[in-house]
């Protein structure tokens, strides 16, 4: 016999919750060690630009300068974030060789004495840039001649060979010409910045055993200590990583950006180094949610069922990865959306601009494809005359559907959740949605469909 349930549908406590309100939290600003240096950055303030001289000798001269860390100091100088997940090439520099690909890309590491003093020796840095065109427009990145940002030659991830991850299912075309109805729609996002309270950072220390220890307030812990050893060419098990309190994530502290060069810096000195953003660098070059253009194209019957869907994505990656390649797959995967369309085309495209790299945030690659998919169903019960309830119902998924790409629905939920969220807000629902399930079609609840 199972166990009653105690946390379904009950209000559940934080463990942490009395340590927040109260302020006996330790969130890794809060810390400090005796010696501790701080590292600050020297960035691009271009957006696009060959890198041909860098010169540390002001710098130096500063009170208080300890040291300047420069590509050639960092072992294997690429950030490996997807390479652990089987997603190459890499192709994002810790500090920049040859070329800055967006305004903000770390060049010089500078560690002093107190943060004051890393800020002025950052600005005695003298570059010597020569700026190359840009290129900031998704579909614009794709155009012959377009300035040229990723150093394979072309301005999308490649994927099985492809410019973009390509779904289908069925004859698109021939089902549009045999629909009622063509209903297009284009959908623009912009970037979003999670703005966390506290800001990303971390400290690594120096331990007595030969270990280093880092507090940081990372979203992915072992994720980023695995990714800090194979930049820094070293063992796991030399690494002791401390986090558990983010200070505010919301997936942009996943991208393991400050935790390899701050771990690299205690190296080199032998003391505590504390790397964290400012508000501005937190603003400028930390990843931000991508924009997305999203066309999305529908043939449609005179009774509402969606024959044909054709959904063409744009992702602005920015000037590198990070998180977005990902992104698009589970993208193309939710691009049809949870409906049951017999005729799928689904192409997705991560693009490289020279805008600032983008990367996780709360749902990312779905939550677009949500936003888009829903006005068009809005616009398919406009243009058939029928209610926006009964578009959704008559096309939502039941178990046993074959989505876009190949796999058999499960635990299908959408009929009881719009059940419930008319029930919430007084809506009142014909009697053939009422009694419809997410059953198999052939168990008769297909709500019309044959």
């Amino acid at each position: 016999m199972s166990p009653d349930l105690n946390v379904v549908g009950n209000s559940v406590g934080r463990s942490d919750g009395i340590g927040h309100v109260t302020g006996r939290t330790r969130y890794t600003a809060d810390r400090s060690f005796p010696g501790m240096l701080h590292l600050k950055m020297v960035r691009s303030p271009l957006h696009h630009a060959r890198i041909r001289g860098i010169d540390l000798s002001a710098a130096e001269r500063v009170p208080g300068f300890v040291r300047a860390l420069t590509a050639r100091d960092v072992p294997h100088n690429c950030y490996t974030i997807l390479g652990l997940i089987g997603v190459e090439p890499e192709e994002e520099f810790v500090l920049a060789e040859d070329r800055v690909r967006f305004k903000g890309e770390a060049i010089v590491a500078i560690v002093a004495e107190t943060e004051a003093a890393a800020l002025e020796a950052v600005s005695k840095v003298q570059l010597d840039l020569e700026e190359l065109p840009a290129v900031f427009d998704v579909e614009e990145a794709l155009e012959p001649g377009a300035p040229i940002v990723t150093h394979w030659g072309n301005n999308t991830f490649m994927f099985e060979g492809h410019p973009c991850r390509r779904v289908r299912l069925g004859d698109v075309e021939q089902a549009f010409q045999q629909a009622d109805y063509i209903v297009e729609g284009v959908y623009n996002t912009s970037p979003i910045e999670h703005a966390p309270l506290e800001t990303t950072g971390c400290i690594a220390v120096p331990e007595a055993n030969g270990r280093y220890t880092v507090y940081t307030n990372t979203q992915a812990l072992y994720f980023s200590l695995d990714n800090t050893a194979i930049i820094l060419q070293v063992p796991g098990s030399q690494l002791h990583f401390v986090g558990g309190t983010v200070g505010g994530g919301f997936g942009g502290k996943v991208d393991v950006i400050v935790e390899p060069i701050a771990t690299l810096a205690a190296m080199k000195t032998n003391r505590p180094v504390r790397y964290t953003y400012s508000r501005a660098e937190e603003m400028q070059v930390s990843s931000t949610r991508s924009a997305w253009r999203i066309y999305v194209k529908d043939g449609v019957t005179r009774d509402g069922h969606i024959i044909a869907r054709k959904v063409t994505s744009y992702a602005d990656s920015g000037a590198y990865s990070r998180q977005t390649p990902y992104a698009l797959t589970k993208h193309a995967a939710n691009a049809a959306g949870p409906y049951a369309i017999p005729n799928v085309a689904i192409d997705a495209y991560c693009v490289y601009t020279n805008r600032q790299p983008t990367s996780a945030m709360r749902g990312f690659g779905v939550t677009m494809a949500s936003f888009a998919l829903e006005v068009q169903m809005d616009k398919i019960a406009e243009k058939v005359g029928a209610d926006p309830w009964t578009i959704r119902f008559i096309n939502a998924y039941h178990d046993g559907d074959m989505k876009p790409h190949r796999k058999l629905v499960e635990d299908a939920t959408l009929i009881e959740t719009m059940q419930a969220a008319a029930t919430r807000v007084g809506h009142e629902l014909p009697d053939v949605f009422r009694s419809m399930t997410s059953a198999p079609r052939d168990a008769g609840h297909d709500g019309g469909r044959s």
